[in-house]
């Protein structure tokens, strides 16, 4: 039922994955795609957008460290890649933080047709304008309905949404999908939903069809890595952490994910 084999594909067919990231994440997000089988490419420069959006297999949009100039590269990868019918994942990181960010991150979501938005919970509430206490790019607090606001935001956008979390949620607005896989480690690693971002980016780029599976297996391949790597440490092992991170993911095959998985699927 599960794609898991794109695992394999991804090595098989180790695709371009464009990143337009944050200046805080860019080599762990290039380091874990190159873990995972993908080939990174780290460029923001308007002059050459169209070129890479006809390379790459899939684009990555990550609004950590927003600027202007990667601002109007992002509309023009992004559209780029639309026409091209090549898969784009649109990380709003921060969008709730201030108005800046929530009036160009809606722009740039009305602009582009995103094959997933992925984001934490304060992130994924601010695009579904449900109230959640965020604090700058911080998953925050907060006691709303996070599978109510993704599948809103699913719905408003006619995407594939996920929010990371200690349970994941993947939805497309009518199918919703939760991985119970992950560690608390991630959440003190900085830029691990950044790097997630572009697993799926590779992921999706993998799969023909672009699936809502596609990016559940992505989310799962992920947290189960995660759990392998804070198997053996204590909670002063941040950094151990990320460098076990980067190996697993560089080990992780079909074979364990289907062993580990813990997946389910929303009753209707």
């Amino acid at each position: 039922m599960y794609p898991y084999q794109l695992i394999e594909e991804i090595r098989k067919q180790n695709p371009l994955i464009h990143n337009i990231t944050n200046i805080v994440v860019a080599n762990d997000s290039a380091n874990g795609l190159l873990a995972i089988g993908a080939s990174p490419f780290m460029s923001s420069a308007p002059e050459e957008m169209e070129e890479v959006a006809a390379l790459a297999s899939a684009t990555v949009l990550n609004t950590g460290t927003l600027s202007a100039e990667q601002l109007e590269a992002m509309r023009l990868v992004g559209k780029r890649a639309n026409e091209l019918g090549k898969p784009v994942v649109i990380d709003p990181v921060g969008v709730g933080a201030t108005t800046f960010r929530k009036r160009e991150i809606g722009r740039l979501l009305t602009e582009i047709n995103p094959t997933l938005i992925r984001g934490n919970a304060g992130e994924i509430a601010a695009l579904a304008d449900i109230e959640w206490q965020s604090k700058g790019v911080d998953a925050g607090k907060g006691s709303a309905d996070l599978v109510m606001a993704a599948e809103i935001t699913a719905k408003k956008y006619q995407t594939i949404v996920s929010v990371s979390g200690e349970t994941d949620i993947v939805t497309d607005g009518t199918t919703t999908y939760f991985v119970d896989n992950g560690t608390p480690f991630f959440t003190a690693m900085t830029g691990a939903g950044c790097l997630l971002s572009c697993v799926c980016g590779a992921f999706l780029a993998a799969d023909a069809t672009k699936s809502l599976e596609a990016v559940v297996v992505a989310n799962c391949s992920y947290a189960i890595a995660g759990e392998v790597a804070a198997a053996d440490l204590n909670g002063l092992s941040v950094g151990s952490f990320r460098t076990n991170l980067l190996d697993i993911l560089s080990q992780i095959d079909s074979k364990r994910m289907k062993q580990d998985a813990k997946i389910r699927r929303k009753a209707k």
